[in-house]
């Protein structure tokens, strides 16, 4: 009876995440199938599963890129999982194996939502609120990719608008100091003086590890 109070609760506080979630995963769906044909969108969702790094490689494919300069830009946006993942390892539980595939559970959400605010984290939380945004994100996809291909101009919806908007969600949070909002918009005006010059893909990824070395200078 505990366990199913437990579980209720986790849902509960997980579910409101799934539409937001869906809704995106449908915008990614309808934006990655002309580029990515049918399946590859839905397979990526499936074996990558963060919305951000796919995002990021539709972006670099969508603008003419290669496959390695959309690799790269998916994984400098999935490389904030490590400090994420160090951070919530003493709470998997089970050896090397079992912790590894506990961890693929990490998402932002989840993560916030697990958190018990002392430096530990509950992983039923974490599992529950993945499970629920998994769902979201899988079934939006495969809705994505169905009915993409009926609307003859996404951006009469608004689909174009989420890419700028999803990346802007992910920033915002970031700017919390005015030394963080110069490097933002350093890196803004970087990729901006690199487009004509470099391949597609790259100024992205350029202006990225630059804010990274910036912020890393600034939070010292």
């Amino acid at each position: 009876m505990v366990l199913d109070d437990r579980l209720g609760s986790d849902l509960r506080q997980a579910a409101p995440l799934f539409l937001p979630t869906a809704a995106i995963g449908v915008t990614f769906g309808a934006l990655a199938e002309p580029v990515m044909g049918p399946w590859a969108p839905i397979v990526m969702s499936v074996v990558v599963f963060a919305g951000s790094a796919q995002f990021a490689a539709l972006s670099v494919l969508a603008a003419g890129g290669g496959f390695a300069p959309a690799t790269l830009a998916g994984l400098l946006m999935n490389a904030r999982f490590l400090p994420m993942g160090l951070a919530v390892a003493s709470s998997f539980r089970g050896n090397r194996f079992a912790r590894v595939l506990q961890g693929q559970t990490i998402v932002d959400a989840s993560f916030a939502l697990a958190s018990a605010g002392d430096g530990t984290f509950d992983r039923r939380r974490l599992f529950t609120a993945t499970a629920v945004q998994g769902a979201g994100w899988w079934l939006g996809t495969v809705t994505g990719v169905l009915v993409g291909a009926s609307i003859p101009a996404p951006e009469a919806f608004g689909l174009d608008v989420i890419f700028p908007a999803f990346y802007l969600a992910l920033l915002w949070p970031e700017l919390k100091t005015p030394v963080r909002k110069v490097i933002a918009l350093l890196g803004a005006a970087l990729t901006l003086v690199l487009t004509p010059v470099l391949p597609a893909g790259l100024p992205i990824l350029a202006a990225g590890l630059a804010a990274l070395v910036g912020l890393k200078w600034a939070d010292r």
